[in-house]
């Protein structure tokens, strides 16, 4: 392997980042910057230059499909199978059951769904609803966090956690799970984890031979990193690190699920000594793109010094933002728009529509497949992999019930769930926000509900069984089906890592972006990086839309645009300071223009109301006075002129250009 060759096509901070001898070493590494290039460049670059033994390399991330893809890269770069690549919870079980079969000891089995142990531990009082979907959610969220039951009380009222069943149930029922675990020689993923790190702190011999055998190690997207796998690779890695880490703070969105992008961002005191290197050249979308990202994210505190991302691609169309009378408009106007924007012999697969919440992919879909346009619902993240649904489908495996009555129990969960979020009666339509965190879950499995409806129709006699199956089926199909060419929907975090030409974002209302629970400072700020996300998957183009009355279920409300958009409205559009006055040769100021006819400032009034009116946005989205009273003393005649007035820079005129230049010719000739 030549080490040189390595680097040819690798920017200067990249090949920075490959090169440098610095260990540990942080590598932030922006959206579009080209990190697993950099990340797999790295590995090669070491083991080619003889700095690091193959056989002893340790790459980890959080995915199948993501470890995949780095084995992929890597043997593409001549290392072949030498290399040990695998997600947290797969190598930890790879050298849990080694350490069983040299002990001799008979392998515990693995729990991969907690539902059917935890379901018989709740107290009669607790049972019904979604009880024990909160139970076990909170096993996991108290686990990811290395909190014990005895701990759990304390550490859910401070988290300001909210669920169905008592703090202290849950508490009870979680010390449960752990006994029923123990006498039944069972373990789930994070005892995984657990038990790798507790044999490398407690026995010295087989911590010396896991160090010696992953003596470098290298993690994918460390801004997702929860505290318990970071306990473990402090385990493994021992007081000599030689550790390379890649990740993103402004790409941090799975706090709730445990993450904490603290470890990436509080890198050196985690990791003495350590240094860092940012990528921030963008090879992927736009700079009208990339400017309506980053004027959404300069909201968010991010906790690091983050360089603004650099665009290397050319000027795109500005971003679109559309507004629908209702839901049902939406999908059907989206629907439409991506036909338009399917070239002739281009693929489908050029476009993607992303949202908020699962419930929001239904609607969509239906509406793209009334317009014969292929589709696939992208099942990364999709709803049988929401927390809610797997605990349901979990429980229908273990009970097999008939499909009647796994539609009336979940017809109870979304009702029970429902009423748990704010009451409809007690506010206007204007002021429900939807959906909050029970809604957000209700709306799942409502999407379940109409599943299994759907299901019943085709299958009138089927048990429960057979639908979990028939669901689990079409959901590999979808996700095998990578040769398929159709416009792909998928959730805003399912999204994350993907990209495509075209991007259309739906549903940006106030209560969905952000959503409607996200109520303290840092869960809007992981809100804004949330969308920061969707919006970087664009290449291209870039299409915004939201709906005045959205369907909740049986509720339909009046809805408010995203504030996030007034944001984009304003990207790369910032007022510029009035330019002092200039001297001439005479060494006298000269004076600034003389302002225009009142008659065109109330034209451009009139106007800015007009445009204000069809986009459902304040006046000042548009243009704010200053900009108004600028055009008036001006009246700039061409588009290089226009580019002279304060407030208008490149997506402005491109938006607004056209109407404006006009609209001051027509009235220089009616005066």
């Amino acid at each position: 392997m030549n080490p040189d060759a390595l680097l040819d096509d690798l920017d200067d901070l990249q090949r920075r980042a490959v090169t440098t001898p610095a260990n540990p070493l942080r590598i932030l590494a922006g959206a579009g910057s080209g990190k697993t290039r950099v990340l797999t460049r790295r590995i090669a670059w070491r083991v080619a230059n003889d700095d690091a033994d193959p056989r002893k390399v340790l790459a980890l991330t959080f995915t199948r499909k993501a470890a995949g893809e780095l084995r992929a890269r890597i043997r593409t770069l001549g290392l072949r199978d030498e290399i040990a690549a695998g997600t947290f919870h797969g190598v930890a079980y790879a050298q849990i059951r080694m350490r069983w079969a040299d002990r001799g000891v008979e392998p515990w089995q693995l729990v991969d769904r907690k539902v059917p142990l935890v379901a018989p531990l709740l107290p009669a009082s607790a049972r019904g609803g979604t009880a024990v979907l909160d139970v076990v959610g909170e096993i996991e969220w108290a686990a990811a966090r290395r909190i014990t039951p005895s701990r759990y009380v304390s550490a859910a009222r401070r988290s300001g956690r909210r669920t169905q069943v008592a703090p202290e149930v849950v508490a009870e029922v979680f010390e449960r799970y752990e006994v029923a675990k123990r006498k039944r020689r069972l373990v789930d993923f994070d005892d995984l984890l657990r038990g790798w790190r507790k044999a490398l702190l407690e026995d010295d011999a087989f911590a010396a031979a896991q160090r010696w055998r992953f003596s470098h190690l290298f993690v994918d997207e460390f801004q997702d990193v929860n505290p318990l796998q970071q306990a473990l690779l402090e385990a493994i890695a021992g007081d000599r690190p030689d550790l390379c880490v890649v990740g993103d703070p402004r790409q941090a969105i799975y706090a709730w699920n445990g993450a904490d992008a603290r470890f990436l961002v509080d890198f050196d005191r985690y990791w003495p000594g350590g240094a860092s290197v940012e990528l921030v050249d963008n090879y992927r979308s736009t700079p009208q793109v990339l400017d309506a990202a980053a004027a959404v994210l300069s909201h968010a505190q991010l906790r690091v010094a983050s360089v603004r991302l650099r665009a290397h691609r050319p000027d795109g169309p500005p971003v679109a933002i559309t507004p629908h009378p209702n839901d049902q408009a939406e999908a059907t106007a989206i629907a439409r728009a991506v036909r338009r924007r399917h070239r002739p012999g281009a693929s489908w697969s050029r476009q993607a529509v992303l949202v908020r919440t699962n419930a929001q992919t239904a609607l969509i879909e239906q509406a793209l497949r009334r317009a014969s346009v292929p589709v696939r619902v992208r099942g990364g993240s999709g709803l049988a992999d929401q927390p809610e649904v797997r605990r349901v489908l979990d429980d229908v495996r273990r009970r097999d019930p008939s499909l009647d009555e796994v539609i009336a129990d979940l017809d109870l969960a979304v009702r029970d769930l429902r009423q748990r979020s704010s009451d409809p009666g007690e506010a206007s339509p204007e002021d429900v926000e939807a959906p909050t965190g029970s809604d957000d879950r209700a709306a799942n499995l409502e999407a379940l509900l109409r599943l299994a409806r759907d299901y019943r129709t085709l299958m009138p006699n089927a048990n429960g069984g057979a639908f979990v199956t028939w669901l689990s089926h079409a959901a590999r199909t979808d996700a095998e089906g990578i040769a398929v060419d159709a416009v792909e929907i998928a959730t805003f975090h399912a999204a994350k890592g993907l990209e495509w030409s075209v991007v259309h974002l739906a549903g940006l209302e106030d209560g969905l972006v952000p959503i409607g629970h996200a109520k303290s400072r840092p869960e809007q700020d992981e809100e804004r990086r949330l969308f920061y996300v969707a919006l970087t998957r664009a290449q291209d183009e870039l299409h915004c839309t939201w709906s005045e009355e959205r369907t909740f279920g049986a509720r339909t409300v009046s809805r408010r645009r995203s504030p996030y958009l007034d944001e984009i409205d304003a990207a790369g559009d910032e007022p510029v300071p009035t330019p002092r006055p200039r001297r001439g040769v005479t060494g006298k100021a000269q004076v600034p223009p003389t302002p225009g006819p009142p008659g065109l400032r109330e034209e451009l009034r009139r106007w800015r109301s007009e445009r204000a009116r069809a986009s459902r946005a304040p006046a000042y989205t548009v243009f704010n006075d200053e900009t108004l009273d600028d055009l008036t003393s001006r009246r700039p005649t061409t588009r290089a002129e226009l580019l002279t007035v304060r407030g208008i820079g490149p997506v402005k005129a491109a938006r607004f250009g056209d109407d404006l230049l006009a609209l001051i010719a027509d009235h220089a000739e009616q005066g």
